[in-house]
């Protein structure tokens, strides 16, 4: 691959010394480098693994390893040549240090292994295992032939009601419905013989459709008694450390599955040696952060948003909206981050890595690449599994010449998932200097995925063009293979949409809120002409369309209860404690609905847009009326329009006439006075 050393060192600030055939005869060069006390930056991830064992083994290795691969992100393409910028970019990201430690998740497992399915089949993938765990079977669909004659192993049967946890945590829940008891049978086939409707099988299980009540069976069962027509159905549950699942249609039929379960087709071994590992202790970092005090979800049993419940493919996030909040099942959680880019209010956020060292690797890309002579540079987002294999295998056949390869303008960026960033940090890379930001999604997202980030990448892009810039910003790009993504490239590398004339040099903030002001400040402040009053977004479910917006409020209908103001959790809403008014400050305002499904009177709805005026950032009055003044004190304690729609509401009940209809004109302290006195007197009429 191309090198021009004094360019990189000249965009990096530091000498740079190339190497090539690093991984052999210059071995030597490396160990010296690690007895230094400077982070050494190895920019090869191939032997990777030889080079950390080699670290280990060095005497007085000190200094921090970090690698990063410049082959096959730019080295290994058709522009190669071109792409020294891009490398000076990726090689000044791999120099930063490493984000704090998050709190980690553990499991323990004992090693105690379900495993359902075919008898046969279960019992196959049960003796690959049993030297290593404790195997139980749970037979499904177990065949007239069954499986061995030697009982090796626990075998459970019946109807399987719910299997529901995580490594260390499985919980099966079954019933015995079947006139056989499997652990009492000894298989002695007495039954078998005995059975003149051949319904019992090498199952050892009674085919009810077949048996005609002859009950010849349970008199051939006599000494092991395993055989009983009369027994109830019993319902049992048992804990299991680890699932495999071998049928047909597996239990858990989630995107993401939880730790510790496998679906197994008896082809790929790997399976099997993964799960023979799966005994002891193990942990995992916790991805995420909540504040309930942010959160949109609910209030007084009223949901608002439930976006991350809806997107969560690990089903580890549930309502419970009776505490006002939602619950995330750390267990469960596998870090992919979209409950965090759906959260209107920002309650939810990420954690692995957080906000502002995210941001700090983008603005560090971006800067450098800028300086170094880069222009239109393009984020590539992909994962670290999936799509980084499509990145090395592009690569690959580039320098093959049979593809063009990653384009020197393009820079791609791993994340631990696609999911896990959103506008807030989309619109600080453009702040930053990016001309792009794509996104690679590939087969192992979620289908909930796609919707959620192309509704958000939309909202995003009408930002930029309500401010002036031109072009396509955002792009979502769907390829499973290196073929389709090297066309993806090609498409976006002519492409230069418009950007801010200077780039900005914020740090991110820890909320995403907060963030997204920042990025919406410089990309304001830089528009290329004049700005329009507001920015219509496109409307779409809280978490999944706008960020920003206003509350519309029918005047006509609403009777300034306040339900809505009580309800908002941004402070978006706001009544005046000296007159009966309703305030809202659109800054605030995460468009969650909580306001609009709250209103008895149905008088509010979402206007989503962004207003770009001072005035978006000041309370503003939506609706007021007179107060209603007590007819017995004159105190004011009401609206007149409240009062007004409760007489006429009221009117007509039975418990509401005469006297009792005239104290709903009274303030509290009034109607209580009034009551006694009106009691005062009957009793007085009474002697």
């Amino acid at each position: 691959m191309p090198l021009a050393p004094d360019e990189l060192g000249r965009a990096l600030g530091e000498p740079l010394a190339p190497h090539s055939l690093l991984c052999r005869n210059q071995a030597g060069d490396f160990q010296q480098a690690v007895r230094g006390a400077g982070p050494v930056v190895v920019a090869c991830t191939q032997e990777q693994r030889l080079f950390g064992e080699l670290g280990r083994a060095t005497e007085g290795a000190v200094a921090p390893v970090r690698f990063v691969n410049i082959r096959e992100t730019g080295g290994w393409s058709r522009d190669a040549a071109q792409a020294m910028p891009k490398l000076a970019a990726l090689l000044a990201a791999a120099h930063l240090p490493d984000p704090d430690p998050v709190p980690t998740v553990t499991y323990q497992s004992a090693g105690r292994l379900l495993i359902i399915g075919p008898l046969d089949r279960a019992e196959q993938a049960a003796a690959l295992l049993d030297d290593a765990l404790q195997v139980t079977l749970f037979v499904q669909n177990a065949g007239r032939d069954g499986g061995a004659q030697a009982r090796r192993y626990p075998v459970l049967a019946g109807r399987l009601d719910r299997l529901q946890g995580r490594l260390g945590a499985f919980e099966l829940t079954w019933s015995q419905d079947n006139p056989i008891d499997l652990d009492l049978c000894t298989r002695c086939n007495a039954c078998l013989t005995a059975c003149p409707e051949n319904a019992i099988g090498f199952d050892y299980q009674v085919d009810t459709t077949l048996c005609k009540a002859h009950r010849d069976c349970v008199a051939s069962c006599t000494v092991a008694g395993a055989i009983d027509f009369q027994r109830p159905p019993r319902q049992f549950t048992e804990q299991y450390d680890l699932v495999l699942d071998l049928g047909a249609t597996p239990q858990l039929r989630r995107h993401e599955l939880p730790q510790g379960y496998f679906v197994w087709d008896g082809r790929d071994p790997a399976v099997l040696l993964k799960l023979r590992d799966m005994v002891g202790e193990f942990e995992k970092p916790k991805f995420f952060d909540y504040k309930q005090s942010l959160c949109a979800h609910s209030r007084n049993e009223t949901v608002g948003c439930s976006a991350c419940v809806d997107v969560c493919s690990a089903e580890a996030i549930r309502s419970d909206k009776r505490r006002q909040q939602i619950v995330v099942d750390p267990h469960l959680c596998a870090g992919c981050g979209a409950c965090t880019t759906v959260c209107p209010s920002g309650a939810m956020s990420y954690s692995y890595p957080r906000n502002p060292d995210q941001a700090r690797k983008l603005r560090t890309l971006l800067s450098t690449y800028a300086q170094a002579g880069g222009r239109d540079a393009v984020l590539l987002l992909h994962s670290q599994q999936h799509g980084q294999q499509l990145i090395e295998t592009l690569g690959r056949a580039a320098q093959l010449k049979l593809a063009h390869g990653v384009p020197a303008n393009v820079i791609p960026v791993a994340l631990w998932h696609t999911a896990s960033l959103g506008v807030d940090l989309w619109l600080s890379a453009i702040a930053y200097g990016a001309a792009q930001v794509a996104v690679l999604a590939t087969d192992e997202e979620a289908p909930q995925y796609f919707d959620a980030l192309q509704a958000q990448m939309e909202s995003a892009q009408a930002i930029l063009n309500g401010l002036g810039y031109e072009g396509r910003h955002l792009h979502l790009l769907r390829a499973d293979t290196a073929d389709a993504l090297d066309a993806h490239l090609q498409q976006l590398a002519p492409q230069a949409p418009g950007g801010p004339a200077q780039a900005a040099r914020f740090a991110a903030a820890p909320e995403k809120r907060a963030t997204l002001a920042l990025a919406l400040d410089h990309l304001i402040a830089h528009a290329p002409g004049a700005l329009p009053e507001a920015i219509e977004l496109p409307a779409g479910v809280p978490g999944t369309g706008a960020p920003f917006g206003a509350v519309a409020v029918d005047a006509q209908s609403c009777t300034l209860c306040m339900s809505c103001v009580s309800a908002c959790p941004a402070n978006a809403l706001q009544d005046n404690p000296q007159l009966p008014q309703l305030r809202f400050i659109e800054k605030n305002c995460v468009q969650c609905g909580l306001c609009e499904k709250t209103c008895p009177e149905n008088a509010i709805r979402l206007v989503p847009r962004l207003l770009l005026s001072e005035r978006r950032k000041e309370a503003v009055v939506l609706n007021e009326t007179q107060p209603f003044h007590c007819v017995r004190c004159g105190n004011a304690f009401g609206t007149q329009k409240g009062v007004g729609a409760m007489l006429q509401r009221l009117q007509g009940h039975a418990m509401f006439q005469g006297a009792a209809l005239e104290r709903l004109k009274m303030c509290g302290d009034c109607r209580v006075i009034d009551l006694y006195s009106a009691s005062d007197e009957v009793r007085i009429t009474d002697l």
